[in-house]
């Protein structure tokens, strides 16, 4: 894909999304929110991507954002069609057969706190922060933020983020659920990049059925939650994969996953 706003670079099936807006604290554009739809896409889709790491480039920021002087000059109609353009983006991850890990390496506010909310996990440096500040700006969410924080970290404290717009850091939000692991910022990305191989050796199948039972099965009440997990667990045993694990378990080595 051609982009302005964003690097991708795919390397050892393990393919890396950098919002590149360093001056701007990788604040995003809509055309940032058009290329991330566009490469969403194109990742998931590629036989040759087995994980996803989205970042922001330098130290300072993951992305700090919206960018605000565009959002400023958005009438009602484009800022719905702006939120509902994110929106797709965060689903398109969510519903990705591919795991996506966001490699938080500063300020993750606003749209940036909503994109790494949508990514299966996040690992954050131990100088990042989270918020949406959206209410000091005379606004709300937009990006997903008032669904997904609530699912993550509870009613209450979602409540707490979204209604005083107060930012909290990288060891509160391990607290609180919101991101997996806290790691010097030096380490950040090699962390992320071993998490991202260890995912991309799984079995491809099992991978996009387990995303799809615990992102789909959230919504449903727990009795059809269950039968539908029944549902993906019998598809699973229709896979070379589901041989080839079993096997290689009996047989004590590593499988060789090609499904």
């Amino acid at each position: 894909m051609t982009a302005t706003t964003l690097l991708v670079e795919i390397k050892d099936a393990i393919a890396t999304i950098t919002v590149n807006r360093p001056s701007a604290m990788n604040a995003m554009t809509h055309a940032t929110v058009q290329e991330l739809a566009v490469a969403v896409q194109e990742l998931s889709a590629s036989a040759a991507v087995r994980a996803v790491i989205i970042t922001g480039a330098g130290e300072k920021a993951f992305i700090a954002g919206g960018d605000i002087a565009m959002l400023r000059e958005l009438g009602p109609v484009e800022a719905r069609e702006l939120a509902l353009l994110a929106h797709g983006v965060c689903t398109a991850i969510e519903q990705s057969p591919k795991p996506f890990i966001a490699a938080v390496n500063g300020y993750a506010l606003g749209g940036g706190c909503e994109l790494a909310m949508s990514c299966d996990m996040r690992i954050a440096a131990e100088h990042a922060r989270f918020g949406q500040p959206e209410i000091s700006i005379g606004t709300l969410p937009g990006f997903g933020g008032s669904q997904r924080l609530p699912r993550l970290v509870g009613k209450s404290k979602a409540l707490e983020m979204i209604l005083t717009g107060d930012m909290i850091d990288a060891q509160e939000a391990w607290r609180i659920g919101l991101v997996n692991k806290v790691v010097p910022q030096s380490e950040l990305m090699a962390v992320t990049r071993a998490l991202a191989a260890k995912l991309a050796g799984k079995s491809r199948s099992a991978m996009k059925f387990c995303k799809e039972v615990v992102t789909n099965g959230l919504e449903m009440d727990l009795d059809r939650a269950c039968r539908y997990e029944a549902d993906l667990f019998a598809l699973s045993f229709a896979t070379a994969d589901r041989q080839e694990g079993m096997a290689a378990f009996l047989e004590k080595r590593v499988p060789d996953f090609r499904d």
